[in-house]
């Protein structure tokens, strides 16, 4: 089999990035029709429309138990209607393990391929897939589209990439010589790298697939069988990934039950079961830290990806318009839903430093809340921006922040009208800002999910880089922002926060960031502090699924 040209072109391109680290993206971002063509939005539309109806059937697992499906269109207010096939766990490692044992063979070029056509084939759905997100995670319809589509396909590329690298770091074999005196001593040599097992991978509901791939391509590139569990709350998006695995594994004359969809629901949840059992050696986490902590607890490999509390650090700018734009914009950004999404907020009591002048910290305050309404109340952009709120839980804990944490408000949360008709019913919430002191650490201390953010005020640029830093150490942060124009405080805060191991954003502003991630460039979390074990894509999260063994034979 091995890779057609076209694939190998896409894996070296790939490679490549992975070390260069600069700028690359097989699949387009942007949904344009000169793109994807002129009828793609239209027909992936329809494609989800149609997908609502009843059955998922599209995977081909035969054998089902029942059918279930839970999730609820937080744009709609009502189920969205697709169901699945649901398995016993025992039905799903038995055939996971049968699976395991045709796949390990394979080799990493027929592996690749399969798994490069299993995304080419996926990439021919990512409207469909849009639709697939937003109904299930309340993402923003261009957010939905990005991150569950194109920036997915990358990161699950870039895993490839990774695992097909790592797999070839050593050779196969070695004649092996060591001078003996009157003769050499020769040995024959063979190195393999032999998979766990099976991998388990289970999803979350905000980022279904963003998350899920990268663990599920990991596994599958370095030989492992693997099982998808998906929260019951965000399925969709990830069968339709799956079904295209199983497709590609079909074509290529392989068991599809290399990779297997199973459904749990909210009352009867098969997570902690499938990740106990003893045939499982992997399992990937995106969640709450609590279960993440336990899944770390046990005896096999685990990589997760927790919460964190993410801080923002402002002392000087050179632009505090722009500054202040850029910030509101990441709070608001699909309603505060992100790991990446700053919560904490240290200004000095004396305020941010500008070309024009000190401006006092109620000044910033009062701009964050004038620049966050200006943003929210923008018919053109306000709702897509902010998106609705995927878990009534989130809504309930924003509404009811200011009253439950204390501390002065500085702009209440509100519901938005989406803009679109048919969407009256949407679930949303807007940022709300509560003004905090550095002695209010009990306070902020915590990751409040959702869109919700503190201004705290601080001492100085240095107490609130010390906050910033303990709050990583202690209960994990994936992202830091920090705006500052002197190039010694500059460095002193990378180098407070890498201890930390946290990276940090500097002056952004215009059209980048600190909620995004790029793949082949940037490591999304890094393993290093409590907000999770893992970093995609570092030779880790790859090397942890196989093991190199060591054959010898005298000539």
């Amino acid at each position: 089999m091995g890779l057609t040209t076209a694939q190998k072109e896409i894996l070296d391109k790939a490679i490549e990035a992975l070390h260069t680290r600069v700028f690359h993206a097989q699949y387009p971002e942007h949904p344009s029709p000169a793109i994807y063509g002129e009828t793609a939005d239209e027909e992936g539309k329809n494609a989800f429309k149609q997908l609502r109806k009843g059955k998922f059937e599209e995977l081909q697992q035969s054998g089902e138990e029942a059918w279930v499906g839970e999730e609820h269109s937080p744009y709609f207010d009502e189920p969205v209607g697709t169901t699945y096939p649901q398995f016993s766990n025992d039905v799903l490692l038995e055939r996971a393990e049968k699976a395991f044992h045709s796949w390990r063979k394979v080799s990493k070029e027929d592996r690749a391929a399969v798994l490069i056509d299993s995304l080419e084939r996926f990439s021919k759905r990512f409207f469909e897939n849009a639709y697939a997100t937003m109904h299930t995670t309340g993402q923003g319809y261009m957010m939905a589209f990005q991150a569950s589509g194109p920036h997915a396909a990358d990161r699950a590329l870039e895993a490839v990439a990774a695992g097909y690298e790592e797999l070839g770091r050593f050779p196969e074999k070695a004649v092996w010589e060591k001078p003996m005196g009157k003769y050499n001593l020769t040995i024959n040599k063979e190195w393999r790298a032999v998979p766990k097992g099976i991998g388990l991978v289970i999803g979350c509901s905000t980022f279904p697939t963003w998350n899920s791939v990268p663990g599920v391509y990991a596994n599958m590139i370095t030989g492992n069988s693997v099982i998808v569990k998906p929260h019951p709350g965000a399925v969709l998006p990830m069968a339709i990934v799956v079904a295209e695995i199983r497709n590609a594994l079909r074509s290529a004359g392989f068991d599809p039950e290399v990779c297997q969809l199973a459904v749990d629901t909210k009352d009867k949840p098969i997570a902690k079961e499938l990740a106990e059992h003893p045939k499982v050696k992997l399992v990937d986490f995106t969640g709450n830290s609590e279960f993440g902590s336990y899944l770390e607890s046990l005896p096999k490999a685990v990589f997760t990806e927790k919460t964190g509390v993410n801080s923002m650090i402002l002392d000087s700018t050179d632009n505090l318009d722009k500054m202040i734009q850029n910030i509101t914009f990441s709070v608001a950004l699909y309603s505060g839903q992100m790991c990446t999404a700053p919560q904490n907020f240290f200004i000095p009591e004396g305020g941010v430093k500008t070309p024009e002048g000190v401006v006092s910290f109620d000044e910033v305050a009062q701009k964050i809340v004038e620049f966050t309404n200006g943003l929210i109340d923008n018919p053109k952009a306000g709702p897509f921006v902010a998106g609705t709120i995927q878990n009534p839980l989130t809504a309930e804990r924003t509404t009811s922040a200011a009253k439950s944490i204390g501390g002065k408000v500085r702009l209440e949360t509100r519901s938005i009208e989406q803009s679109v008709p048919y969407f009256k019913n949407a679930r949303t919430q807007t940022p709300t800002y509560i003004e905090l002191t550095a002695a209010d650490k009990d306070k902020f201390s915590k990751e409040m999910f959702g869109p919700i953010a503190f201004l705290i005020k601080t001492k100085d640029t240095r107490e609130s880089v010390a906050l910033a830093r303990e709050m990583a150490e202690t209960y994990g942060a994936i992202s830091c922002g920090a705006y500052t124009t002197d190039e010694e405080m500059k460095e002193y805060i990378a180098d407070e926060m890498s201890l930390a191991a946290t990276p940090v954003s500097f002056n952004l502003t215009g059209q980048i960031f600190v909620n995004q991630n790029a793949a082949f460039s940037d490591f999304h979390v890094t393993g290093g502090n409590p907000a999770g074990n893992a970093s995609f894509t570092n030779p880790d999260y790859v090397n942890r699924r196989f093991t190199w063994v060591g054959m010898r034979e005298p000539a």
